[in-house]
């Protein structure tokens, strides 16, 4: 429901608005438009009731008791694991004035103005944590694509991957931010397909990086975002914030999508 919501906003909002839609999802598997999802995710593992009884699946990595949804989103990127713990942005724009960092660098910004200083937007415009020590050189704050820990043994960890689409007049930019997952463990599980050594496929394929928890409360990294937001489209003036519930799906254009992602995730769960 939340990606037909932010679909519909795509299509309905006025061309020259800036949109932000900030949601949290039960623990599921989001593919990229263009990803096979025999590549992409251990379908078994997806309903363990349905595989409970049957010793073909009895060797499978441990998962969470409860199904999880698989959903196919319509624009591009990586394979993610949504949960509690992860909130979901979104932003909707006018593509005049798009680029691939813009929306990257302003959650950077909310990050940082909460404290992580080591959060910052790599070369593949993903948010990262990096882990080394702090140099103690001088750095340029402004600068959301460097940090003082950046080190060249130990790896960043990935907390924020995002995805593009692009329409006639408007752009919508939506990514990830892992703050407290509880599943940190089980995701590679889920994200580890066994069927991949024997597939060979036309699909794009996401790439795998490490990943972490920031260790933030959802209210605060929503506050912070909301923020950074409102000074980059409005000269940091309250902006109007309306709260989206289950009613929204009584729109027709939102069912009508909620529907169409419904049938790709009935077919695999």
């Amino acid at each position: 429901m939340n990606l037909s919501i932010e679909h519909f906003l795509l299509q309905k909002t006025a061309p020259e608005s800036a949109v932000l839609l900030l949601y949290v999802n039960r623990p599921s598997i989001i593919i990229g438009r263009n990803h096979n999802p025999w590549l992409e995710v251990n379908l078994a593992l997806l309903n363990p009731a349905r595989h409970r009884y049957d010793d073909r699946f009895k060797t499978e990595p441990p998962g969470l008791e409860a199904p999880i949804d698989l959903v196919r989103r319509r624009s591009g990127g990586g394979t993610v694991f949504h949960d509690e713990g992860n909130v979901n942005w979104t932003v909707i724009s006018p593509s005049a004035s798009f680029t691939r960092d813009k929306h990257a660098e302003m959650v950077v910004r909310a990050l940082r103005s909460c404290g992580v200083a080591r959060s910052r937007v790599n070369e593949r415009h993903d948010i990262v944590l990096d882990q080394g020590e702090h140099r103690g050189a001088e750095t340029d704050v402004s600068d959301m694509h460097a940090t003082p820990y950046e080190s060249r043994d130990v790896k960043p960890l990935k907390v924020s991957g995002s995805a593009y689409k692009l329409t006639k007049g408007r752009a919508l930019h939506h990514g990830t931010c892992l703050l407290s997952s509880p599943n940190l463990n089980v995701i590679p599980h889920y994200l580890h397909s066994p069927a991949k050594p024997f597939i060979s496929a036309r699909g794009v394929e996401s790439v795998s990086s490490p990943v972490g928890n920031i260790l933030l409360k959802n209210e605060d990294f929503i506050q912070a975002v909301q923020d950074q937001f409102a000074r980059l489209y409005s000269d940091g003036s309250a902006v109007r914030a309306e709260d989206v519930g289950d009613d929204w799906i009584e729109h027709p254009p939102v069912m009508k999508g909620f529907e169409e992602l419904k049938v790709f995730n009935d077919r695999y769960i």
